[in-house]
């Protein structure tokens, strides 16, 4: 088999990876803890391979894009910030969970929405220089958000500090790391090969980070099934208005086609697993606020298995 049919089957492995960890959380929820210790190393990784395929030496001309910058921005900080409020006063009567929408939905990817970008047909450099703006505007203006959609205070410093260990454990590390890899590759041939190889991996660790997810939060999901309904159905509509959002700004500023699935992807992916420490955290009273992200972060599995479909074939097909 080659890469490119591994590729191409690409969303039918997601789906099979998510079915198999539900059903593996649903049946042995006392095995699986040994996932949720695995899953940040496995993201770690998943990024090194993704960043190794890379031009990293092309990223100050991504920088230099001011009209994709722009668009990543409006969309991922001014318009969707909208939809979550939004869509949390229409689907989250529950203080809880309400806070726990917002959280997620107010927090764009930092980390895999990168390697869907790549597999997606995305000019990945794009989605690479965007983290570290992402990252330091999440930490200016979800506290605001959370105070002006929630009017109550929010502990700042645990959601700076979440962001930052997230940010340097599952960005610049393994940036730092495929940057040296490409240094030690350049010149010889065989190296260079090699590094060419680790193309073949991101699919199969991605489909691992997928199964482990769901394997791990299948139980809390469960638990509470009574407000799933009114969940599934505000994290359903944020990918679709996020997906038109990316189409609408993509043709305002007169972006090119691929750079235009890199924004598909960054307005439709969320941090959920950098927020939910931060869920966790608060009072018990506030557990659903868990659960929802949780959620958030499956239900948005399995639309991004159908993004990787959908976004280069349909949303911002090529040119004939």
């Amino acid at each position: 088999m080659t890469r490119q049919v591994l590729e191409k089957y690409q969303v039918l492995v997601y789906l099979t990876a998510i079915a198999a960890g539900l059903t593996l959380g649903g049946v042995l929820p006392d095995q699986v803890g040994v996932l949720e210790i695995a899953l940040w190393p496995l993201l770690g990784t998943l990024l090194y391979v993704t960043f190794t395929q890379v031009p990293l030496t092309r990223l100050r001309g991504a920088w230099r894009d001011t009209r994709f910058m722009a668009a990543a921005v409006m969309g991922n900080f001014l318009l969707l910030p909208l939809v979550a409020w939004g869509l949390a006063s229409l689907f989250a009567a529950e203080p809880a969970v309400r806070l726990g929408v917002l959280l997620v939905l107010l927090v764009p990817c930092t980390d895999w929405f990168i390697t869907f970008s790549h597999l997606g047909g995305g000019k990945t450099q794009y989605a690479i220089a965007f983290s570290p703006i992402s990252l330091l505007l999440q930490l200016a203006l979800l506290p605001f958000y959370l105070w002006l959609f929630l009017d109550q205070s929010v502990l700042v410093a645990v959601v700076q500090r979440e962001l930052l260990m997230a940010f340097g454990g599952l960005i610049l590390l393994p940036l730092l790391l495929a940057f040296l890899t490409e240094r030690w590759a350049q010149g010889s041939p065989r190296r260079t090969a090699g590094v060419e190889r680790l193309g073949w991996l991101p699919v199969p660790l991605l489909a691992l980070v997928v199964f482990s997810i769901a394997a791990t939060q299948v139980g809390a999901v469960t638990n509470s099934l009574p407000i799933l309904g009114g969940l599934l159905l505000a994290f359903s509509a944020f990918l679709i208005a996020a997906a038109l959002l990316a189409r609408l700004l993509a043709r305002a500023f007169k972006l090119p086609i691929a750079q235009g699935r890199v924004l598909a992807f960054s307005l439709s992916t969320r941090n959920s697993f950098v927020v939910l420490p931060l869920a966790l955290a608060l009072p018990a009273s506030y557990e659903l606020a868990a659960v929802a992200i949780v959620f958030q972060s499956l239900v948005e599995l399995v639309g991004m298995a159908f993004f990787l479909w959908w976004v280069p074939k349909r949303l911002f097909p090529s040119v004939a």
